[in-house]
């Protein structure tokens, strides 16, 4: 069946920027704090995707010790020309403040796959620049520009300056192509048909009031003029709709000269905030669209309303479907699934093993989840409402500052955590730690451990807002409940104080506070989207 259902790609994939290179097309997505940086999925069809690569996965290209919640690397811009693949990302040190820090840097490949060039400097404007090649082969960055002043001139700002890749560097000066007390951009993207340069952005924040837009000159740093209908997409007066928040868009033109628009969305759960907002666990997620030319060039959905779809007519490429990736990973392959992702930091010899026992995940205990440095910690992302994440762990705390175990997190201030420590009157115990917004609770108290069990199996069955946890010493039929059910909803983008764009994840982790690094033994991470069971017959 030749059709795109939506979202396309699920789970915190937002940000999209998409192109095709003969007959392959790549979607590049922003992952923040997660280490390595920047995912890309590949497909052959527009329909099925693949993960194939994580671009930035060396210090040098990208060092996010020390950042906050949801900064790191933000929107990344994927382009092709000439052989060589460009990425334009932003990486962001600081933001919840009066003065944000946005440093853009630009990096090149001939492989998709890597390996990846050390990273140019481009410059701080602000976030979301993106790499425009001219027909004449000069080339551009576009970008926004934050303003830290109380008082501000204008409230949305793009500018455009010339990059040199013989010369690697930005040259002259940056002019100013749009400015506005009305309208505020992000996201742009510059591209040129039939004569006319069109600017293409974001409007409207990210929330669900979120859209696109387009303008056009015919000069490049223009006067730029509006399309009287923007915004071409948006799902704002629309909460029936699944897919919300809809906008930052970029384009792709297929072989057969159709063209499509992927955009980032999200869909919500009806639980809400005080403050009356929707929540999003799974985060932003990547859409497809399908686009038209109106006979006087400008661009719109090809469904006529302005409002995004969940089924989209498909380009009728050739079918390109992937083989399924199993639900469990046994830890038998010399590296990580690249579905997994760690914190800030390099997924390196310094925390994990997968050599040092066979067949296992060994992780070595490190800072505590609050930090922000050098946490022993492997997750991947919620990519479905319903789901179930289960592992075997062996581990022998012998003081309480050693745990072990199965984490559902957003951030450092907020996650439930399944561990296996030690306690003073209870010896080796099972226990949740809770934490919303940096408010912490036990609510299952410490359950004493049998000395003689030496494996010991987690579960989180997660449906919707719903997160219950479940243990056995026996093996896989022995599951029973621990503590009570959880709201599974305050892993969201909405709830969270200091982080707004990530989603949830589920994953392992080790921390050994006394600094000696005593390890924990994982059997397996098994990740499976079906039917929940809350009950004790799971």
């Amino acid at each position: 069946m030749n059709t795109i259902q939506n979202p396309i790609l699920k789970g915190c994939n937002p940000d999209p920027s998409i192109i095709r290179a003969g007959d392959d097309y790549y979607i590049a997505t922003s992952t923040f704090e997660w280490f390595p940086g920047v995912q890309i999925h590949h497909s052959r069809d527009l329909i099925h995707w693949e993960l194939v690569a994580r671009p930035l996965n060396r210090v040098s290209q990208l060092d996010l010790h020390g950042v906050g919640a949801s900064q790191g690397v933000w929107a990344p811009c994927l382009t092709y020309d000439n052989g060589i693949f460009y990425l334009v990302y932003t990486v962001v040190n600081s933001f919840y403040c009066k003065m944000y820090d946005t440093h853009n840097y630009l990096v090149t490949a001939t492989d998709i796959l890597g390996d990846w060039s050390e990273p140019v400097y481009l410059n701080s404007y602000g976030f979301d620049p993106s790499l425009f090649h001219d027909d004449d082969g000069r080339k551009y960055i576009v970008s926004m520009v934050t303003d830290h002043r109380v008082t501000k001139q204008y409230k949305g700002h793009l500018v455009l300056q010339e990059y040199s890749p013989a010369e690697q560097r930005m040259l002259g000066e940056a002019r100013t192509i749009y400015a506005s007390h009305e309208g505020f951009f992000e996201g742009p993207h510059i591209y040129k048909r039939n004569g006319y340069y069109y600017l293409f952005a974001a409007d409207t924040g990210t929330g669900e009031g979120h859209g696109q837009s387009i303008l056009r000159s015919r000069e490049l740093y223009g006067p730029y003029e509006a399309y009287e209908g923007n915004s071409i997409m948006t799902a704002r007066n629309h909460p029936e709709l699944l897919l919300q928040k809809s906008g930052h868009g970029d384009l792709v033109e297929t072989q057969t000269g159709q063209w499509y628009m992927a955009h980032l969305c999200g869909r919500a759960l009806e639980n809400r905030t005080e403050k009356g907002d929707r929540k999003y666990t799974l985060g932003r997620e990547t859409a497809l669209q399908k686009m038209e030319w109106t006979e006087d060039g400008w661009l719109r959905l090809a469904n006529g309303t302005g409002l995004p779809d969940v089924e989209v007519e498909g380009p009728g490429l050739p079918l390109h479907p992937f083989p399924a990736k199993p639900a469990r990973d046994d830890f038998d392959g010399e590296k990580l699934d690249i579905h997994f992702q760690s914190l800030r930091v390099p997924l390196d010899e310094t925390f994990y093993s997968l050599t040092e026992r066979k067949g296992y995940l060994r992780l070595y205990g490190r800072e505590g989840l609050g930090s922000k440095y050098r946490q022993s910690l492997i997750a991947r992302r919620w990519e479905s409402f319903v789901f179930t994440a289960s592992t075997c762990v062996e581990f022998r705390p012998v003081i309480y500052k050693q745990l072990a175990g199965l984490i559902c997190m957003y951030d450092t201030e907020n996650y439930y955590y399944l561990h296996i420590t030690h306690h003073d009157d209870y010896g080796r115990c099972l226990c949740i730690l809770s934490a919303v917004n940096n408010v912490y609770a036990e609510p299952a108290g410490y359950i004493s451990l049998p000395e003689e069990a030496e494996r010991i199996w987690l579960r989180a069955a997660v449906d919707r807002d719903k997160l219950q946890f479940f243990y056995s010493a026996t093996g896989e039929d022995g599951y029973i409940p621990v503590g009570p059910i959880l709201d599974a909803s305050t892993l969201s983008d909405e709830a969270c104080r200091e982080g707004w764009f990530t989603g949830a994840f589920v994953g392992l982790c080790c921390q050994d506070l006394t600094g000696f690094g005593r390890p924990a033994d994982f059997d397996y991470f098994e990740y499976r989207e079906d039917s929940v069971c809350m009950g004790k017959d799971l």
